[in-house]
């Protein structure tokens, strides 16, 4: 399926291309893949004489925030004890804790930054380009994947200061090139060895020694923000996930899946967005609000593609859920819309819903500059349920989308709950 790769903030399905080609100085067009991966291993020298690896780019994305404290709480997933369906107690909590332990870790890192009075300093072992000209080129080719494929996304960023602003589009483009990786249009040519090379250029990336231009924007982001390196390697996970595994046998299976593929994300993006000076809330409870989005995201992804997933033998979808409701995947392959499937699809979207609800709690502690693109992110994607249902439930033949003319109606929605100080919510 096409993996949704968002952040807090998500550019609407009917924005997002597929096979974008990689920066290019003189703008030609290149291979839409990084050959480095499954050919031979080289690497362009940053500074000097510039030459760009040709990679590849592509994916939705999707944001989060941070700060506060109270990690020494210990508190759970609060989501997950409302919303899982899973009887199998044992699994779950085995997921939930892998999931945890990430949240803890990064957000002790945001934590940590927030109470220091010190600015973040670059590393010391960061190699960055003999001209910092070179830099800002690679951030501005950042902005310019951001616009063309993500333009809700891009103008709520124009309200970020020039720092975070470039950071988020360095996140975001790495996020779609990994993406691509297993779902863009040489996806056929990546191996479990594809994958292993691009987390050996991740280690490289978060080492100081980037790639390429892109790599470089990402570099110098996680250099200067307290970002941990676990996020994206766990979603590099999940592409390899997606490269064997077409079957889920329940809800926390598939809940685990769309951390590796989606609330990763968020929490790469945590240190970046911010929160609010006048927000109350620890730390731990908005890292649990922006990976609730994104599951939120992923799941609406998932109801939205049930057809075009199944065309490709995939079935995103709790396989003992399915079969407590008399359906199997047989029905999937059929496309047939009855009473049964109505109802399993009714709890499914009851579900992402209440992801959604635990999200919006998360988004008002956000920094008044961050709140406006997660708030239309929200709004834009929660409408696809909703036009699910208008579809009558059938995801089999009709691709549920939001009309140009409703998201038009949501983004001032949006940008007015934006502008609600945190205190007040």
């Amino acid at each position: 399926m096409s993996v949704a790769v968002m952040m807090w903030v998500v550019s609407p399905a009917s924005e997002v291309g597929s096979g974008f080609l990689d920066s290019v100085r003189d703008g030609n067009r290149v291979l839409a893949w990084d050959r480095s991966l499954v050919c031979n291993d080289y690497r362009v020298k940053l500074g000097g004489k510039r030459r760009w690896n040709s990679s590849s780019l592509n994916a939705d994305l999707k944001f989060s925030c941070s700060r506060g404290s109270g990690l020494e709480n210990g508190g759970r997933f609060s989501v997950l004890a409302s919303v899982v369906a899973t009887p199998a107690g044992e699994i779950k909590m085995a997921s939930e804790q892998k999931v945890y332990d990430v949240v803890l870790k990064q957000a002790a890192m945001v934590d940590r930054k927030f109470r220091s009075s010190e600015k973040p300093e670059v590393k010391t072992d960061m190699i960055l380009p003999q001209n910092l000209g070179v830099l800002s080129e690679a951030y501005d080719r950042c902005g310019e994947v951001c616009a063309e494929y993500a333009k809700t996304f891009y103008l709520g960023t124009m309200l970020m200061t020039p720092e975070r602003r470039r950071a988020i589009w360095a996140i975001y483009v790495w996020c779609r090139r990994t993406d691509e990786l297993v779902d863009g249009p040489n996806a056929s040519h990546i191996t479990p060895k594809a994958l292993d090379r691009w987390e050996a250029r991740l280690d490289d990336i978060f080492g100081g020694r980037p790639f390429d231009m892109l790599d470089a924007a990402v570099s110098y982001t996680v250099s200067k923000f307290p970002v941990d390196i676990q996020p994206f390697r766990d979603m590099i996970e999940g592409m390899r996930m997606d490269l064997w595994k077409s079957r889920y046998k329940n809800f926390d299976e598939l809940y685990l899946y769309c951390y590796y593929v989606a609330g990763t994300v968020g929490l790469m993006s945590v240190p970046v967005m911010g929160i609010a000076p006048d927000s109350n809330a620890t730390t731990e409870s908005v890292y649990n609000a922006a990976l609730a989005l994104g599951i939120a995201n992923q799941l609406t992804n998932i109801l939205r593609d049930v057809g075009e997933d199944a065309r490709r033998g995939r079935v995103y979808l709790p396989q003992d859920e399915l079969a407590q409701a008399g359906l199997s995947d047989e029905d999937i392959f059929a496309g047939r819309v009855t009473d049964k499937w109505r109802n399993f699809m009714k709890k499914q979207i009851l579900r992402a819903r209440k992801f959604f609800d635990e999200a919006e709690r998360g988004v008002t502690e956000l920094s008044s500059a961050s709140r406006w693109p997660v708030w239309a992110s929200l709004l834009l994607y929660r409408k696809i349920l909703d036009e699910i249902e208008s579809n009558d439930y059938d995801n089999f033949t009709r691709r549920a989308y939001v009309s140009k003319p409703k998201k038009l109606l949501m983004l001032p929605i949006a940008y007015a709950k934006s502008q609600v100080p945190a205190s007040l919510n």
